[in-house]
């Protein structure tokens, strides 16, 4: 596979700009000729929210990549489906779907049709639109992740795979690592033509959705999703063998094999990294027996990081409620815009906080308390 990575420093939104580098990038980074080809567009649309918030693709490089696209003579589709995704969900206040109007291209709703693809364990349904086009464009968004650290490539295409089916996946693979294996089998499946990075403005924190927009000032495009992963992980100050993703997927060796086999075209990359980047503590794999015990004896869990709700931050949306994959979130019986947390169900997927839009969930250790 390809093994060549462009970046480019790109400080703001200026549409002119972007569209420029991503003639640039696409072009020098090897993307595939999209001339008469059905190109489905897949930005991460987490949910509908202000761009702003640095929690979406933003909309100026979702319409730049569809304009260089339509330029080259190519049909294009944009989609994707957020973690709580009801039918004919349209993202309006990002942007995007005002991007859809302007160059007169349809959005997909993931959900009104899909397909089975098989993986290495197993069949997952994904979005039909990935059997009717010829090539994908993922556009990930920089972004920390309290599970797997950044949500990068290897985690954006995860999005093909429709609404409340994804939360499923948690409870199937209940830790960092069996979850890093499903992505990376998951991509090994359904592998996207060309990976676009938005890193123009990034989010530090407790990402996917509420951390804090920091101006990380790149556009990074490859072919190849472990390149982009590694230099994304490098700039953000990682080390990017801490990254489950990584390490799974250069152990596998289909797309690179170490990360001395990147070529790399941009800036020189010291330059580029955010030494006061505010990442995801990192949680090293320690001794596996301990680790099964503190997870089976109720005192010794709360030594692990959880989610902690801010009942004062509460909307009452349920939403945290709605994507739980074990049922371990309930509302109270009493108290408004109170919740619940059975600790004794919870598998740490932090699918509550990546679906609270209004900072009402916290991933840390509590100590006292229930």
């Amino acid at each position: 596979m390809n093994r060549k990575i462009v970046v480019r420093k790109c400080g703001k939104y200026d549409p002119d700009l972007i569209s420029d580098l991503i003639s640039e990038i696409y072009e020098s980074a090897g993307g595939p000729d999209p001339a008469g080809k059905r190109v489905l567009v897949k930005p991460n649309v987490l949910n509908d929210t202000l761009p702003e918030k640095a929690i979406c693709t933003h909309f100026s490089v979702v319409e730049g990549i569809v304009r260089y696209l339509q330029s080259r003579g190519a049909e294009v589709v944009v989609g994707d489906s957020p973690s709580i995704h009801f039918r004919n969900f349209i993202p309006v206040r990002n942007g995007i779907a005002d991007v859809c109007k302007r160059t007169g291209v349809p959005w997909i709703d993931f959900r009104k049709d899909t397909a089975d693809i098989q993986m290495n364990r197993g069949k997952i349904r994904v979005a039909g639109i990935v059997r009717n086009c010829d090539l994908i464009i993922s556009l990930p968004k920089f972004k920390n992740h309290e599970l797997v650290y950044i949500t990068g490539a290897v985690k954006n295409t995860l999005g093909l795979v429709p609404g409340f089916i994804k939360a499923k996946q948690h409870a199937l693979y209940q830790d960092r690592h069996k979850f890093a294996e499903f992505l990376v089998d998951l991509n090994e499946a359904v592998l996207p033509d060309f990976f676009l990075l938005d890193g123009i403005v990034a989010m530090e924190g407790p990402g996917p959705a509420n951390g804090r927009p920091r101006n990380t000032g790149i556009l990074a495009g490859s072919v190849n999703p472990l390149a982009i992963d590694i230099i994304q992980s490098t700039i953000a100050g990682y080390n990017p063998m801490d990254i489950p993703t990584n390490i799974i997927g250069l152990a596998r060796g289909k797309w690179l094999a170490s990360p001395d086999e990147i070529i790399y075209d941009g800036p020189d990359i010291d330059s580029l990294i955010i030494r006061d980047f505010l990442k995801i503590p990192v949680v090293k794999g320690g001794n596996i027996s301990l680790q099964f015990v503190i997870r089976r004896i109720r005192p010794l869990r709360k030594l692990e990081k959880r989610p902690v709700f801010i009942h004062e931050n509460c909307t009452g949306c349920l939403r945290c409620v709605k994507i739980c994959p074990v049922n371990a979130i309930s509302p109270h019986p009493v108290k408004e815009n109170h919740i619940v947390l059975t600790d004794s169900k919870c598998i740490r997927c932090y699918c509550c906080s990546e679906v609270c839009t209004d900072n009402a969930v916290e991933i840390r250790r509590k100590l006292f308390g229930v």
